[in-house]
């Protein structure tokens, strides 16, 4: 039995839809899933596609179907995509924790971003909120999804 670990909890593959794309997900490539209008989001995705230069990652659009399925079948709101995704080495990771393991991931120098795992779950839910739920005033909203330029088009999966 395939078992997704979903920080902090573990989800077991046979509850989800058998023509949902997690395995897709999950096998060969780690995954940022991301709210493809927040200016901040993708910021992080220009910084990921920037510094993974063993081309690691595959990034979803989280207003895609393919985001929106994972939302569904992760239980996460879709209605505005405030928790941030992540798929390293099979599981899922949310909220800070997603952004620590996305860093972990990379490598090198970004692995001290990992830091931040140290923060006691109610201060990092608490700053991890705080931040999502301000992130359009803060730092902007784009009228339309990002839409990925030929050169990285290969690193979307939706």
């Amino acid at each position: 039995m395939q078992m997704l670990r979903v920080a902090p909890y573990l989800f077991d593959m046979a509850q989800f839809d058998p023509d949902f794309h997690v395995t897709a997900l999950t096998q060969g490539a780690d995954v940022v899933v991301f709210d493809g209008v927040c200016v901040l989001c993708s910021g992080f995705l220009k910084f990921m596609l920037k510094h993974d230069h063993a081309g690691r990652f595959k990034f979803v659009i989280a207003q895609s179907e393919l985001g929106e399925a994972l939302y569904a079948h992760l239980g996460l709101k879709s209605a505005d995509y405030d928790t941030n995704v992540v798929i390293v080495d099979g599981r899922i990771y949310t909220k800070l924790d997603a952004f620590a393991a996305a860093m972990g991931a990379l490598g090198g120098v970004w692995r001290v971003a990992q830091v931040v795992r140290i923060l006691p779950r109610p201060v990092a839910d608490w700053l991890y909120n705080r931040i999502a739920r301000n992130r359009y005033a803060v730092f902007g909203k784009t009228d339309a999804c990002l839409v990925p330029t030929p050169d990285v088009q290969d690193r979307f999966l939706a």
